[in-house]
């Protein structure tokens, strides 16, 4: 696959509406075969790139390739429909007067009847739902309605799917099962998509890459991995997962002095001795135990089933989190004792800011 021309390329596309600026210099590559993901809050313009790789928005610079033809530029917008692609509607978008079996069909006109009774056999099964082929759209749940609207993509078999956030309809513990669920149909019919959600657990149960987006840029695009313990900057650290940001001072080759401590660690960036920076503190850092010199106030509790997430107060003032067992309930205002666990020490310069305002989830 490395050695394989990207199916899809984004290069450097700009989108305004009026005076508005709402995709700026965006560039992306997605293999053949991959899941991508764009992440981020309400209105980062996510949802408009999507429409751009569809066909259903021009564009003002920049190209979209597509299998190394350009689809999309200035001066060239190649029509939805010749663009050979699948889409997943967040509300699903079935034909309420067809059936299952003539959902899934509507797309495969130009086959011969027996190669569509084929092809949507293999899709209803595919899918679990062979038992539903005669079914209405209204007599199904909502998992049967998004799965029936994603083998209706995948019928006439596109070179690449896209979902427009393909799970917010949905109940939360449906909604995690059916991650799973569609990921591994995805990926069983090797087929290549590109998924828009604000959920971040959405974006690390179903996707290969994510692109993790703000105010119109994408700021990462890497694995599920980098993003959360590599983060490029320390909006996207404070934007993927819980964690915390402290103040520290760089006092040796590995190692910060911080609230919590010494540290010690592999640094994320290149810092030298007395340098200021921005430590990054996940709650799994943090560990709890009561003979610990460094004690911490509860501020908020967070019951979680199995563990309890608590925000703590440091004595410099500054705030973590800690995710600790739940068979240990403290009061808020209590303090206890916690010692860091910290391998790898995400740093940011000390006058990089964050934007809050971008990060708004919804």
């Amino acid at each position: 696959m490395q050695n394989q021309a990207p199916l899809l390329e984004l290069e450097n596309i700009h989108k305004s509406f009026g005076d508005k600026h709402v995709v700026q210099g965006v560039f992306l590559q997605l293999a053949r075969g991959e899941i991508g993901c764009l992440l981020g809050p309400s209105g980062c313009g996510k949802t408009t790139l999507l429409r751009i790789i569809a066909g259903f928005e021009p564009i003002d610079k920049g190209q979209v390739m597509l299998n190394g033809s350009c689809i999309s530029s200035a001066s060239v917008l190649v029509p939805a429909e010749k663009r050979n692609l699948g889409m997943v509607f967040q509300d699903y978008a079935l034909f309420p007067h067809l059936s299952v079996i003539e959902n899934i069909a509507f797309g495969l006109g130009a086959k011969s009847r027996r190669e569509q009774e084929i092809r949507v056999m293999e899709l209803l099964e595919l899918v679990k739902l062979e038992a539903a082929g005669r079914s209405y759209p209204h007599e199904l749940s909502g998992g049967q309605q998004q799965r029936v609207a994603l083998a209706r993509a995948l019928a006439p078999k596109p070179a690449l799917l896209l979902l427009d956030e393909p799970f917010s309809n949905l109940d939360a513990s449906l909604r995690e099962t059916l991650t799973v669920e569609v990921r591994d149909i995805i990926k069983a019919t090797e087929t290549t998509a590109l998924m828009v959600t604000h959920n971040q657990h959405e974006a690390f149960s179903v996707a290969d890459r994510i692109g993790v987006t703000f105010s119109g840029t994408i700021r990462q695009w890497g694995s599920a991995y980098n993003v959360y313990h590599h983060p490029s900057d320390l909006e996207v650290a404070t934007f993927v997962g819980d964690g915390a940001v402290i103040k520290g001072e760089v006092s040796g080759s590995d190692t910060v002095i911080c609230a919590l401590g010494e540290l010690r660690g592999t640094f994320t960036l290149p810092c030298a001795t007395g340098c200021q920076v921005n430590l990054l503190v996940r709650p799994e850092d943090i560990l709890h135990d009561d003979s610990s010199a460094v004690q911490a106030k509860i501020l908020h509790k967070s019951f979680r089933g199995p563990n309890i997430l608590y925000k703590l107060e440091l004595p410099s003032a500054e705030t973590c989190l800690a995710l600790v067992s739940s068979h240990h309930d403290h009061q808020l205002g209590e303090k206890i004792g916690i010692v860091p666990e910290v391998d790898n020490l995400v740093l940011f310069p000390a006058d990089q800011q964050i934007d809050l305002s971008s990060q708004q989830r919804t």
